[in-house]
């Protein structure tokens, strides 16, 4: 009797932490259908491949066109026997890529990946929707709440790929996350394109407030982290939550892309400066020690030396704990694009970026070195051959400041204790636990 051959199925997850929950959900739809799984595995080849695309930039469009070139000459050479695209790149660019990239046996967009099942020939099981097999530490998870923007930033191709906002139910997500602290997940990080706007759609009021507190209520909860909110019409009440309720983690995600009002009105941000500082004062002064996260463009079409001489002078003074940057991409279908000329060349926009991120380096050593002596929670996120890697509650997964514990002790993943910083470097801290 021949042995039948084993399934398998291999997805490779590009862009951001939301792609990822989706890429996590398909993980587990795969399995129940018997196939052996494959995530971001170096030894993709040998059944089929999913590859869960990003199109948010330049750069990530490039990336994701790179992955599946590279996977459509193994399905040419039969090094594997299927090879499907989903996400955002196919969402946005379907029509094009066909035409383009043929070896690809199917198509997917963002929405419309459950189809994939089919197309297998298998079944999706909508009762099981939100059930998914982690491919982060098994003591946290993301956490999307919604999908789609409302906003109409002149920059951003997200709203043309992703639609208007969606929340999700309250209901829903409680339901969720109660599943995942059974399985051991301790940590969650709420991701959405737009925090602030939850619940406006479908509640007909803004209701990240109730979100936060149902969440934070759930037994096992022991860390929550917001990310992504929009500076227009904040959401206050969520401040008392966060200062009050110990599981709700002194940390917010909130871009502000620039500074200057001349560059927010071209952005159509619907804030100004004014508003920002009073902003950020109103956030420090209600959450004393909040931890923010923000992102800043440079060389958007218009943004002159004087722009920019203030946005450096803007971070200078606000210190923000968290920065990332990005320079200006010129993406096709966008209100700047239609609009404005890409009128900074593209060493001026790297120049600045450089400048900016370097001024960032000098603000993250300085705030580390103050935290020098302290003692704080923290969480185990894996072992290395030297030291153990944590993280404290103002540090969210992949994108913040590591904590490396030297290995005096046996320490278990995914467990909390308290770490006695004794040095720091420009964005790692180093420590010892305590009793």
């Amino acid at each position: 009797m021949n042995k039948k051959t084993p399934k398998v199925a291999s997805v490779i997850s590009l862009g951001c932490s939301k792609n990822l929950v989706d890429s996590e959900q398909l993980l587990y739809q795969l399995q129940r259908a018997g196939y052996r799984i494959k995530h971001n595995s170096d030894d993709a080849e040998g059944g089929v491949v999913i590859i869960n695309t990003c199109g948010f930039i330049q750069d990530a469009k490039e990336e994701s066109i790179e992955i599946i070139l590279q996977y459509a000459e193994a399905r040419k050479r039969g090094n594997i026997s299927r090879l499907f695209v989903m996400g955002c790149l196919s969402e946005r660019y379907m029509e094009e890529l066909k035409v383009e990239i043929p070896e690809v046996d199917a198509y997917f967009g963002k929405f419309n990946w459950q189809n994939i099942l089919s197309e297998l020939g298998e079944v999706y099981h909508e009762a099981n929707k939100n059930s998914r097999i982690l491919t982060t530490p098994s003591h946290y998870a993301y956490i999307k709440i919604s999908e789609g923007c409302n906003r109409d930033c002149s920059f951003c191709a997200i709203p043309l790929i992703t639609g208007r906002h969606r929340s999700r139910e309250i209901e829903d997500i409680a339901q969720e996350i109660s599943d995942l602290t059974r399985n051991g997940v301790k940590e969650f990080q709420l991701i959405a394109q737009d925090l602030s706007y939850y619940g406006k759609d479908i509640y007909k009021d803004y209701q990240l407030a109730k979100l936060i507190e149902t969440i934070a209520d759930i037994p096992g909860v022991e860390w929550l982290r917001l990310h992504y909110a929009y500076p227009q019409h904040f959401p206050y009440d969520i401040l008392p939550i966060i200062r009050e309720r110990d599981n709700v983690c002194k940390y917010l995600d909130i871009a502000l892309q620039h500074c200057s009002d001349g560059v927010l009105q071209k952005m159509r941000r619907r804030i100004d400066y004014s508003s920002t500082l009073k902003l950020i004062e109103r956030l420090r002064s209600e959450v004393p020690g909040i931890h923010l996260r923000t992102t800043v463009m440079v060389g958007h079409p218009g943004e002159t030396e004087e722009d920019f001489q203030a946005l450096k002078q803007f971070v200078q003074e606000q210190k923000f704990e968290r920065m990332g940057a990005f320079a200006y991409s010129d993406e096709e279908g966008t209100y700047a694009h239609r609009h404005y000329t890409d009128d900074v060349p593209q060493e001026i926009k790297q120049a600045r970026l450089d400048e900016i991120m370097n001024i960032q380096q000098e603000i993250a050593a300085s705030i580390n070195r103050e935290k020098i002596g302290q003692v704080y929670k923290v969480i185990i996120d894996r072992e290395e051959p030297d030291f153990f890697i944590a993280r404290t509650q103002f540090d969210s997964p992949e994108v913040d400041p590591e904590v490396f514990i030297e290995k005096t002790q046996a320490l278990r993943i995914g467990e909390f204790y308290r770490a006695e910083i004794y040095s720091a470097g420009i964005y790692d801290l180093y420590g010892n636990i305590r009793s």
